[in-house]
């Protein structure tokens, strides 16, 4: 339960923009992966990598602990009633909440003997219906079902779409200056297919409460992508101006490396490719933005694995052996997540940054933390 909650906390906003898995390193670096001992580094043990989440949140876990255990959602209310609005951490916990109830539901859809999984949301919403918490947590339940259970462009996805949306509008009555039911909206958006003007329309609702809202750009980053049939020159206008407009200690400076990652597949062929000026550029603005980040960002995790990725193929060992030193034991983070078995995933990159370093006079006395 835990491990597929991660995958539904990270899964939902972030998955659908770096959906398609990007395929295996094309050379191998200098020295060979068997070789490398991440232990020596202190590095966790494959086996015992978190998947829950990118880095940690021990309220959240906490929480979500207790109310699957006693199915009781008074928890997981107060905590988002303390849970900052305009910030990354209520996005992500909202997230969390719903893919917990989702998950429970896929694992246990109930019968005539049997309560169906997640019955502690539908009791919050029942028994709190002016909680603003509950009615974000029941919207986005509504879009991970719908992308969980049945087919865009069907009668049964649009009909739980326009339920989203409508749970969407009653969340931001409840809550005027909270951008959560918004950003949720976004996904309604790429599902039911708002045209251009319904898209801006929304997103300036998002930008009026929370303008560097990094979780949202990233949905609205999808949207582009998906909307003008994955267009990456759309995507990286979109992607570069909210870099070039983010203020310092923002890590919208890294957006366009996610851009970089979506469209992957459009440019994987080109010899040197992770070498070139663009990815090269796109690595700097998400180290940038990583060096002048608050060190408790929620989203800070989040890029320092992406960039992992990315520092790796480009054999940029010493520099992907410092992303490691602060999210290793966590790999619930895209682009881990787009594999079936991520710690497995992660575990694989981590072994060919080891190995480059260490083929390049790297060890762990080295290396700084």
């Amino acid at each position: 339960m835990w491990a597929l909650a991660a995958l539904a906390l990270l899964g939902v906003v972030l998955l659908p923009i770096l959906r398609r898995r990007r395929g295996v390193i094309e050379q191998v670096p200098p020295g060979h992966p068997d070789a490398a001992d991440p232990a020596a580094y202190g590095f966790v043990p494959e086996e015992e990598l978190d998947v829950r989440m990118p880095g940690p949140d021990q309220d959240l876990l906490d929480v979500l602990d207790l109310v699957q255990r006693t199915q009781d959602y008074r928890a997981a209310a107060q905590l988002l009633a303390g849970t900052e609005k305009e910030g990354e951490l209520r996005w992500q916990r909202v997230q969390a909440f719903a893919g917990a109830a989702a998950l429970e539901l896929q694992q246990r859809p109930g019968g005539v003997h049997e309560t169906p999984g997640g019955q502690w949301l539908r009791v919050w919403r029942a028994e709190a219906p002016k909680d603003p918490g509950a009615a974000a947590v029941q919207a986005e339940f509504l879009v991970q079902q719908a992308w969980r259970t049945s087919t865009p462009g069907t009668d049964e996805f649009r009909i739980i779409m326009e339920e989203a949306r409508e749970t969407c509008g009653q969340a931001a009555l409840l809550a005027p200056g909270d951008p959560v039911p918004y950003i949720i909206e976004l996904a309604v958006a790429r599902g039911l297919g708002y045209s251009r003007p319904e898209f801006e329309q929304l997103w300036l609702k998002i930008l009026d409460r929370a303008p560097h809202h990094m979780g949202a750009h990233l949905a609205a980053l999808h949207y582009w992508c998906e909307k003008w049939h994955g267009s990456r020159e759309l995507a990286m206008e979109f992607a570069q101006a909210a870099a070039a407009r983010a203020p310092r200690g923002s890590l919208l400076a890294a957006l366009p490396l996610f851009a970089v990652f979506e469209h992957l597949p459009e440019v994987n062929l080109v010899r040197g490719f992770y070498h070139s000026e663009v990815v090269t550029k796109a690595i700097h603005g998400a180290l940038h933005a990583v060096h002048s980040a608050r060190a408790d960002d929620p989203v800070l995790a989040h890029v320092r694995h992406l960039l992992v990725f990315f520092l790796v193929r480009s054999e940029r060992w010493g520099e992907a052996m410092q992303q490691l030193v602060h999210v290793d034991g966590h790999v619930g983070a895209l682009p881990w997540t787009l594999s079936t078995d991520p710690a497995a995933e992660f575990a694989v990159y981590r072994a060919l940054a080891v190995a480059g370093y260490e083929a390049n006079g790297g060890s762990p006395a080295t290396l700084q933390r």
